[in-house]
């Protein structure tokens, strides 16, 4: 059958009321060739999902936190390892888990500060760099990254997406609205560089209006879900003129836009402007539905890079639902050690709740979008309580095209965080002879984990 070539640009196209709205579709063969739209299909998949507050503190992150046992750290390493506590939501997909890292770059005498867990184990962890000590000033929090943050060099390397640029390089999310600060590094943890950061999508309806294309001048209409009615007719016109494989993934893609509609629908977001999203919201439902979405640009080939900030760095949120009476931040300084326990257990389901949404969609290949992905866990210190970068989490889900061993357990007392990033980069196919600076380079790699 002689196929249509088409636009990378190419939406389908209808009307509601008189008014135009268009909606995005999936990387075709006829937009790519055979070749191109195979690799944008099967291309690895590099994600950050972030969540504020470190873990509980327990005699690892030294003598002011004693007493207290160790509920991240499995008891045994290896495959197959034992999920510890806090791990057990995350079990059912085999996360591989190193224990034991620290950052280790150098730390400047001036600006003093520089050291706080806050601004250091952030940066370590999400950059491989320390915070620019030009224009630090801890007394006011004001901070700034040297380079850009792993998901940013990711996105930007010229070996992760080749020539074929997908429409979105990255997409960065989050969750919870709550701040610290409403300035700068604590209102984001995505950098492109020095003074640059990338704001997060808060709204699931912002996002849903990102990614597949819905007009802006129909936020009046009574129910997004008409969108997918009114381009009907266009994508059975265009199913005609491509081949079996491209009408395929279009049926596909319609598909799981319903699901995630009807997701959205469930919600009452989907029925309302795009607003900043009421303070006391659950964290788990809105993880799902954006993860949904999340989803659905994926399977699309729309990016294969994101990051997603379920708490910001000193997270204020308030787990009321929990019982916990204060914002975090304060809840974790006070010492209140089961309501941090509590609060770091339920950020602990949403990552799983996230990964879940990964999980649930099936691929063409039979695989899934976690066995394509590569999803970073992490937060900005060992422990909030006196801001220890002894025992940083580090969490590697999903198995980044069978180039990361799941389910490993790796032990590692002080060791170089930037170990992690080497093994994560040379997981998604880039070559990394090492990475980390100021102190923290490393050329080694996680062994046990990285195939």
């Amino acid at each position: 059958m002689k196929t249509t070539p088409l636009s990378r640009r190419t939406f389908l196209r209808g009307a509601v009321g008189g008014t135009a709205v268009a909606l995005a579709l999936p990387t075709l063969e006829a937009m790519l060739g055979a070749r191109g739209a195979e690799a944008a299909s099967t291309g690895p998949i590099f994600g950050i999902f972030f969540w504020g507050g470190g873990l509980p503190w327990h005699d690892g992150h030294g003598a002011p936190q004693a007493g207290h046992p160790d509920l991240w750290t499995p008891s045994t390493t290896g495959k197959d390892y034992a999920p510890s506590e806090l791990l057990a939501p995350l079990a059912p997909f085999q996360p591989s888990v190193v224990t034991g890292l620290t950052p280790h770059t150098a730390v400047p005498d001036t600006p003093p500060g520089q050291s706080d867990g806050h601004m250091r184990g952030f940066m370590v962890s999400m950059t491989g760099d320390r915070v620019r000590p030009e224009g630090f000033d801890h007394p006011s929090h004001t901070l700034t990254a040297l380079r850009p943050t792993l998901d940013q060099y990711v996105a930007k390397h010229p070996a992760f997406y080749g020539p074929e640029s997908p429409r979105f390089r990255s997409l960065i999310l989050g969750a919870s609205t709550a701040r610290f600060h409403d300035y700068g590094h604590w209102n984001a943890i995505s950098y492109n560089g020095p003074d640059d950061l990338n704001p997060p999508i808060l709204d699931p309806g912002q996002l849903y209006d990102l990614l597949f294309g819905v007009a802006a001048d129909t936020a009046g209409l009574k129910r997004r879900a008409l969108l997918l009615d009114a381009v009907m007719e266009d994508a059975k016109s265009l199913s005609s003129r491509v081949g079996a494989a491209d009408k395929q993934r279009i049926e596909a893609h319609l598909e799981h836009l319903n699901a995630v509609k009807n997701r959205l629908d469930f919600s009452g977001e989907a029925c309302a402007p795009p607003g900043k999203p009421a303070p006391n919201e659950d964290l788990l439902a809105k993880t799902e539905i954006m993860g949904s979405l999340l989803a659905s640009a994926l399977a699309c080939n729309m990016t294969r890079v994101f990051s997603f900030m379920l708490s910001s760095p000193a997270t204020t949120h308030v787990f009321s639902n929990l019982g916990v009476p204060n914002d975090f931040h304060a809840t974790v300084h006070e010492g209140t050690w089961e309501h941090a326990r509590a609060g770091i257990m339920y950020q602990m389901q949403a990552f799983a709740a996230f990964l879940g949404r990964l999980q649930a969609v099936v691929e063409p290949t039979g695989g899934t979008l976690l066995d394509r992905a590569l999803v970073f866990g992490l937060s900005e210190y060992g422990e909030g309580y006196q801001h220890s970068v002894a025992e940083m989490p580090c969490v590697l889900a999903g198995g980044a095209n069978g180039k990361i061993r799941r389910n490993v357990h790796v032990r590692d007392p002080g060791g170089n965080y930037s170990k992690a990033h080497v093994t994560m980069l040379r997981g998604v196919g880039l070559e990394t002879p090492s990475f980390g600076w100021n102190g923290g380079e490393t050329s080694e790699a996680f062994g046990d984990i990285l195939v």
